[in-house]
């Protein structure tokens, strides 16, 4: 007597079809996304090889100017290397602490109606365009900040640094929050079993038991600012100085390579060769940033 009757077995042939169909779709997404990165090597490092064939490695990372339109070019990528990382890091020194104490709120102490509310305002902060931020930073945080510091310049990094951490805190303060909540409810009542208050609950337990997902949060927010390109094209001016003073303006590898897209560059100049290998820095920057967080959430992840 057979198992399954003769609808039953059409059926299971349709499901088994269906499955093997969204399998090869899935399987086609992911490789789609896969190209796509290998093609933006490629053509980084194709376009890139005509530059260091004409500029060392060692000049490239160790000269501290920036000219590549000039008569007497100089080619020291570290010059906008000191910006972005500067650019970022004060992003990162407002997004990390806010963002870290919103996902507390939200995950330790917030109503649930509280937090369905809160969560889709840090969503419309991802859906307003960068420009906006760039102009934002531009027209009224530079200003308030003069009033402040009187010799700030009009184009600076502080400003744009301060909006990027605005930016940014939806992911930080999200993905964060995400972690805390994934963190069974059986810690958080050993921890008040043995005397703790809900904040020290917070800190003693929610955070080390998610710290692998919160440092993937910090990490996706220091991705996102090291390869923002209108606010600080807008916001940070478009002179390379190397340093790290916040309070004057500089170019960013991003701000740079807007500044030369919208130029009338020689298509076989080295000057236009330069976008190329100065995108094959950011893009080494950012991977380096993946990397340190893969590893770290590897270090640091919990298994319940």
């Amino acid at each position: 007597m057979p198992l399954y009757g003769g609808a039953d077995a059409r059926f299971l042939r349709r499901r088994a079809l269906w499955n093997r169909v969204a399998s090869y779709l899935l399987f086609l997404a992911a490789a789609a996304s896969v190209l796509v990165t290998v093609g933006i090597v490629y053509v980084l490092i194709r376009d890139s090889l005509p530059f260091f064939a004409k500029v060392s490695l060692l000049e490239f990372l160790t000269d501290t100017q920036w000219t590549p339109v000039f008569e007497n070019a100089r080619f020291g990528v570290m010059t906008l290397v000191s910006a972005t990382l500067t650019v970022a890091g004060i992003a990162l020194a407002v997004a990390i602490p806010a963002g870290l104490g919103l996902a507390i709120y939200l995950s330790e102490y917030a109503r649930p109606t509280v937090r369905e509310a809160v969560k889709p305002l840090l969503e419309l902060l991802e859906g307003v365009p960068t420009v906006v931020y760039g102009f934002f930073a531009l027209l009224f945080v530079t200003p308030l900040l003069q009033t402040f510091i009187p010799g700030l310049s009009g184009f600076n990094l502080l400003a744009p640094g301060l909006v990027m951490g605005i930016m940014i805190l939806p992911y930080t303060a999200s993905v964060s929050e995400d972690a805390m909540r994934a963190v069974p409810m059986g810690l958080r009542e050993a921890g008040y079993a043995l005397g703790y208050s809900r904040f020290r609950v917070a800190a003693k337990v929610v955070i080390p038991a998610a710290l692998s997902g919160i440092t993937a949060a910090f990490i996706l927010g220091m991705s996102r600012a090291v390869g923002e390109t209108m606010v600080v094209a807008i916001a940070a001016g478009q002179n390379p100085n190397f340093g790290f003073n916040p309070l004057e303006g500089a170019s960013t590898i991003t701000a740079y390579i807007v500044q030369m897209a919208m130029g009338d560059l020689p298509h076989d100049s080295i000057a236009y060769h330069s976008v190329f290998a100065a995108g094959l820095a950011l893009f080494v920057i950012t991977l380096s940033f993946n990397l340190v967080g893969f590893f770290l959430r590897r270090r640091f992840r919990e298994v319940y």
